[in-house]
């Protein structure tokens, strides 16, 4: 059993197939790593989050260059592996109105797959919707995508 390169078709397939992973950005002299409900959309080769005002939207406002980790574990033998890496961009006004629908929608089309669940509302599978006021909504535009597989 090897480690190799994950081929891009393998990549696109784990990005596809989950809607959690973990966000890395920098803020001050050091990186920070966070879970975070995502979208993966295809057409415009972009990642879809929303978040509320806090630590992480500073620090990418700041600095605009993040990372998404998604992985599929199966064993501690199989398994699959992606680095996503690409710019933030905050969404305002109409376009963050239409890309939330779209982070919805699509989060709730992976569920549905995945996990055979059928939520009806984001707060049903994502906690960002709370009392801190409206939900700031972003993507990250993808300049790299790569990956690694392990299987027996």
């Amino acid at each position: 059993m090897e480690i190799r390169n994950l081929h891009m078709d393998g990549c696109l397939e784990v990005l596809a197939n989950n809607y959690v992973g973990r966000l890395g950005y920098i803020y001050g002299q050091g990186p920070f790593i966070i879970p975070i409900t995502y979208y993966h959309d295809p057409e415009e080769k972009c990642i879809i989050s929303y978040a509320a005002e806090g630590h992480k939207l500073f620090a990418m406002r700041q600095y605009n260059k993040i990372a998404l980790q998604v992985d599929e574990i199966t064993t501690i033998q199989n398994w699959r592996s992606v680095l996503v890496q690409g710019r933030y961009e905050e969404l305002e006004g109409s376009d963050a109105k239409f890309y939330l629908h779209k982070f919805a929608k699509g989060v709730q089309d992976v569920l549905a797959t995945k996990d055979k669940e059928t939520p009806k509302f984001i707060k049903d599978f994502s906690s960002k919707l709370d009392t801190r006021g409206l939900p700031i909504v972003y993507r990250m535009h993808i300049d790299d995508i790569s990956g690694k597989i392990r299987e027996n």
